[in-house]
């Protein structure tokens, strides 16, 4: 990698990148970009972007926008340096000012940016993705393509999540009744939350959807007396949860098992008295979720209740966007919360509540951020600088996202028509 030389204000690849992506832009740089060979362009005290290698250019040149920004942040080609919420904050402001929109750049536009790239000797070949780039093959949500999508994430050492989650290792949003609450008490009360909102008394039974490293299920047998069976298929966190249930003395009460949610319905007549899935319905795919929603229903008891947690999205990415699609979730899909509501109302469940906790997230996240960074060093041995780059822009990528309302969270209480349910009429939460 070409290694910086003390930034110059004048002249030199800078300059030229300046002049090119003033179409992109809509005018002046917002930023201060440095140059792998120390020229230096735009306003002194702006957030600073470094080019320190010609390949980040010819990522952008192949996948103009996010992904290629985010392919070159990640393996070191381009760094930001400083506070990167902040860096980020003030480039999507200065598109919401200049109202670019994203859009395709004008023929003319684009062929200055090829003969500017030609100048510099950046043209050349498709740089191969990142080695933290998922790889998902197969057919759309298939069994097996779920599972290969599921694994990239969640089938590293439970050891990384163990420096960055609460000891619970609860890995979605907490509830935060003020701010002064830390990250182990605020996923404790959502926890607590679920539970009161499940109705769940000794000797109920809860199917647990989607159970990951065990922070529920475990929660649920040891504080409220139930028989838990939590489905995932991560071999990581099966494993993880198992052992948790053991060290704990609950593995008579918790069964964690290795099974794709299409596979969890019970037999007639064994239906759980409470199902929960927290953020897990994000993963299965908009042609498929009506196939999750029944399932939820076909799993609990009539009268039984049902919560869900799920993220919301509205826009043109479903998905998250480039980067989180490319690096983090591959195939997730989220919508508006609304249209998740009506898909579960069809499956013949009944709604109850909607408990919108966006502002929470933004909560969590800091506190995963604050554990990331307190942990960097000995994290960053167990998965190396890349992975770190990739986690960095996701933490501060996501905070974002919920603080300024493109994402929201929420807790959708349903229950099963057919027999009497326990949910009392004035509402505690």
């Amino acid at each position: 990698m070409t290694t910086l030389t003390e930034p110059t204000t004048t002249g030199g690849v800078a300059s030229q990148l300046a002049t090119a992506l003033r179409p992109f832009v809509g005018g002046d740089l917002p930023v201060r970009l440095v140059a792998w060979d120390g020229s230096a362009a735009g306003p002194e005290h702006a957030p600073a972007v470094e080019l320190r290698s010609p390949e980040a250019l010819r990522r952008l040149l192949w996948h103009p926008g996010e992904l290629g920004a985010a392919q070159a942040y990640v393996t070191g080609e381009l760094d930001v340096p400083g506070d990167l919420d902040a860096a980020l904050t003030h480039a999507f402001s200065v598109a919401a000012d200049r109202g670019l929109s994203g859009g395709r750049p004008p023929a003319r536009a684009l062929a200055s940016a090829v003969r500017t790239a030609l100048e510099m000797k950046v043209v050349g070949p498709r740089p191969a993705p990142p080695a933290t780039q998922a790889r998902v093959k197969g057919r759309l949500h298939s069994k097996r393509r779920d599972r290969s999508a599921i694994s990239h994430h969640y089938d590293v050492p439970s050891a990384f999540y163990e420096l960055i989650l609460d000891p619970a290792m609860a890995y979605s949003c907490g509830y935060h009744r003020d701010a002064t609450v830390s990250l182990e008490e605020a996923q404790h009360a959502k926890l607590d939350l679920v539970c009161l909102k499940l109705g769940l008394k000794p000797g109920m039974r809860l199917l647990d959807v989607g159970c990951g490293w065990g922070a529920l299920s475990l929660h649920a047998a040891e504080h409220f007396g139930v028989d838990v069976v939590g489905v995932t298929i991560s071999t990581e966190q099966q494993r993880f949860a198992q052992a948790a249930a053991e060290r704990r003395g609950l593995s008579d009460r918790v069964d964690f098992r290795i099974c794709d949610y299409r596979d969890a319905v019970p037999a007639a007549g064994q239906e759980y008295d409470a199902v929960a899935s927290l953020e897990m319905g994000e993963h299965v795919g908009q042609a498929n979720y009506g196939t999750y929603a029944g399932v939820l229903r076909s799993a609990v008891r009539p009268g039984g209740h049902v919560l869900v947690q799920q993220m919301s999205r509205g826009g043109k990415w479903p998905g998250g966007g480039p980067f989180i699609e490319s690096f983090i979730a591959p195939d997730m899909h989220m919508r508006p919360v609304g249209e998740t509501v009506g898909m579960l109302e069809a499956a013949g469940l009944e709604v109850r509540d909607v408990h919108a906790l966006r502002e929470h997230y933004v909560q969590t996240v800091a506190g995963w951020i604050e554990r990331f960074e307190q942990n960097h060093d000995e994290l960053e041995a167990m998965v190396g600088p890349e992975m770190m780059r990739v986690w960095r822009l996701y933490l501060v990528g996501g905070s974002m996202s919920f603080r300024d309302g493109r994402m929201g969270v929420d807790q959708i209480l349903l229950v099963r028509p057919g027999a009497p349910h326990s949910l009392p009429p004035v509402r505690s939460w």
